[in-house]
């Protein structure tokens, strides 16, 4: 889910609160009523669907696809149509009360505007088919012992290997476009116009570049970040702040130049997190090291 997604629900809040300080809820009609109760209910239910596969309630495939996909959209659903009946009931009465007008109203835009999000989103995961990202296609940076112990530990995505269709990797076998099960992530990621490229190291040293990646990672809000100064290795691991989605981000620095790599451990798509995330860490990177670098 995008990182602001509860903004969404700021109008519905607002305008609870406003009914509750204007109006006593017994002189308003049952339909209003119930849409009051319906926008006060959908933040609830979309926060605990998220915080709870964050601090372990629940797996991502239940707080994020059951419940927010799943639960959520009929949720979505239910809250618009009792909304649209209001509306209709307000329009029919005589008088028009712009109170009870005014919550049909938002009780249609606030599903409206979230299934706008998710359709979005679905928008992004067809943009954004594969969740490994690197700069070096031949030959990805690998992670040390300790990262792939943490993720076997964690159940994560085996990593991919480059060069192997995506129609032989089983997390993709299920679903997935003929158009795409032909191609690698070498081919997805050099196809991409945002292609994420290395950071030539200039006139810095070795040790500088691991330096600066380290800072860069830890500015960034990455949290365990260890180096590797001698094989020029700088990892980290980058969490969501609603789902605690974890994805693992290695930096390889040579004598020429630095080459990121970002990895989500659950799901096919990363929505562009992971392109998004290597562009941020190598211009603070490339900050860091100043002139130098260039």
């Amino acid at each position: 889910m995008p990182k602001g997604f509860p903004t969404s629900f700021q109008p519905a809040i607002a305008l609870a609160r406003a009914f509750v300080k204007q109006h006593a809820m017994t002189t308003l009609p049952w339909h209003t009523k119930l849409v009051l109760a319906l926008l006060a209910f959908l933040p609830a239910f979309f926060l605990v669907s998220a915080l709870g596969t964050k601090i372990g309630l629940w797996g991502w495939q239940i707080g994020l696809l059951a419940l927010t996909m799943g639960g959520g959209v009929i949720l979505l659903g239910i809250t618009a149509l009792a909304a649209l009946v209001s509306l209709i009931i307000a329009l029919r009465a005589k008088p028009r009360r712009n109170p009870v007008l005014a919550a049909a109203i938002v009780g249609l835009l606030v599903p409206g505007a979230i299934f706008v999000m998710f359709m979005a989103a679905g928008v992004k995961a067809g943009e954004n088919p594969i969740h490994d990202i690197s700069t070096d296609t031949g030959n990805p940076p690998a992670f040390s012992d300790e990262t792939l112990a943490a993720r076997e530990a964690a159940g994560a995505n085996p990593l991919a290997d480059y060069q192997t269709p995506l129609g032989e990797i089983e997390i993709y076998q299920q679903g997935i476009a003929p158009e795409l099960a032909v191609k690698s992530h070498a081919q997805i990621i050099t196809a991409r116009k945002d292609r994420p490229a290395p950071l030539p190291l200039g006139g810095a040293s070795k040790a500088q570049g691991v330096a600066a990646v380290a800072a860069a990672m830890s500015k960034m809000g990455l949290k365990d970040i260890r180096t590797d100064a001698e094989g020029g290795r700088v990892e980290g691991v980058d969490e969501t702040f609603w789902f605690g989605f974890r994805d693992d981000v290695v930096a390889r620095v040579g004598d020429q130049q630095i080459d990121f790599r970002s990895v989500s451990r659950v799901g096919q798509s990363d929505l562009g997190a992971n392109t998004a995330r290597i562009e941020e860490l190598r211009k603070e990177t490339e900050a860091l090291l100043g002139s130098a670098s260039r």
